[in-house]
């Protein structure tokens, strides 16, 4: 039985706070992810891992992740979760025994023979069975404890109620998502994409096929008119932001993020919201209230629009997006603080996207509430006065009339 919560100091206080698990498809992301809130980061190598598309990491930059995580006292997992065919079992012990020395925390696996060669291996690191197999229920969580696994990542649609019968019965680490894309088949089985594209989803190839647009037929004759919108098969993203509390209560080892392949100011949006969620909630669950506020923030990153997932129940017409795809973001990123000068107030930064003298900017961080500010004077890396900053990672100075931190992040505000 978990226990969740103890009275301290006459208050209660969640005692049992999830991991909050982040994703990154580069080194930057990954130091991004953790020095705002994440305390567990999950990459892809270049071997035997899903997403083919990232920018997926090399064993020196598993290392050098591995490094700068433990700064912060965070981890790092591996993802080693494509399906096994013939020729992928050439160089796999290698593989996992370099990622064990230096210093993974933990794989995440989907194929079996995977599983069995890194327990039979006794490496340090742990195995995590990963939301390819779309683990369901208590039972099949109990066969991978019993086959040595340390954690099951459980599939998208797994229902709260399920959940909550989940936890009560079973006794090894459950990890659940919280955040991002929804698969429009069972998680990473669709073979849409290697039917139309050639492109295996189980191979880290996925084309997502059903994002594509669609001409509908009925009888051999075309539905939809010429001026009507194509068909797609996509849904709105997961955010289970109302939700947390709930999960938190029920003992949830790890609260899960999904986009490796999402930008820097996604990652660093999304992180730190739910950083500030979760803080918040555990310090004094018993008097939380849930506002928007953590909604709007997770609004100033681009996403899709949002739904419960599977969380209530199977998902409706109101869940699927079709032709309605909206992806822009309330704010634009559009500078990350590289340092602050007190006595000028003059912040050196990097500049990200275009901005001009009069636009409003808001500037978030993981260690300060957010805070805005109208740009008045702009100058170049020689100090000359400039208007507008149009060449991105260009180093700019911009007058910001408080204090910020190395490493905050601008964001141009827009009139939504």
């Amino acid at each position: 039985m978990r226990k969740i919560s103890q009275i301290i100091n006459g208050k209660r206080k969640i005692i049992k706070k999830p991991e909050l698990l982040a994703p990154a498809g580069n080194l930057e992301k990954l130091k991004v992810a953790i020095m705002y809130g994440a305390d567990a980061v999950f990459v892809g190598g270049k071997e035997f891992s899903l997403r083919s598309q990232a920018s997926n990491f090399s064993l020196e930059d598993i290392q050098e992740g591995v490094e700068f995580a433990k700064k912060y006292g965070a981890h790092i997992h591996v993802t080693c979760n494509i399906i096994l065919h013939q020729d992928n079992l050439e160089g796999l012990k290698d593989y996992l025994k370099k990622l064990d020395e230096i210093g993974v925390t933990a794989i995440i696996v989907a194929d079996p023979y995977i599983m069995k060669i890194a327990k039979d291996m006794k490496l340090g690191l742990e195995v995590h069975v990963s939301t390819q197999l779309s683990t369901l229920n208590s039972q099949a969580i109990s066969f991978y404890q019993n086959m040595g696994m340390d954690r099951v990542v459980l599939g998208r649609e797994v229902t709260y109620d399920d959940l909550k019968c989940i936890m009560d019965k079973v006794d090894v680490d459950i990890e659940y998502f919280i955040h991002g894309a929804m698969c429009i088949h069972y998680s990473g089985r669709c073979m849409l994409s290697n039917y139309l594209s050639r492109r295996d989803a189980n191979r880290g190839g996925c084309s997502q096929s059903c994002r594509w647009y669609y001409d509908l037929y009925q009888d051999g004759e075309l539905v939809n008119q010429e001026n009507d919108m194509p068909f797609s098969m996509s849904s709105k993203d997961m955010s289970l932001v109302a939700h947390i509390g709930e999960l938190i209560e029920l003992g949830v080892d790890s609260f899960k993020i999904e986009g490796r392949m999402k930008s820097v100011h996604y990652i660093a949006t999304v992180v730190s919201t739910y950083r500030k969620l979760i803080d918040t909630y555990c310090e004094d669950p018993d008097h939380f209230q849930q506002s928007d506020y953590f909604e709007k923030e997770l609004l100033k990153a681009a996403n899709r629009a949002f739904c419960h997932g599977f969380y209530y129940e199977h998902p409706t017409v109101n869940e699927q997006l079709f032709n309605m795809r909206d992806e822009h973001p309330t704010q634009e990123f559009v500078m990350r603080i590289v340092d602050y000068d007190k006595e000028t107030k003059l912040a050196k930064i990097e500049q990200r996207n275009y901005f001009k003298i009069g636009d409003q900017i808001e500037v978030f961080s993981p260690h300060h509430d957010n805070l805005c500010f109208t740009v008045k004077k702009l100058y170049n890396e020689d100090m000359e006065e400039i208007d507008v900053a149009n060449h991105p990672m260009e180093i700019l100075y911009v007058e910001i009339p408080y204090q910020v931190l190395s490493n905050d992040m601008g964001r141009k505000v827009r009139n939504v």
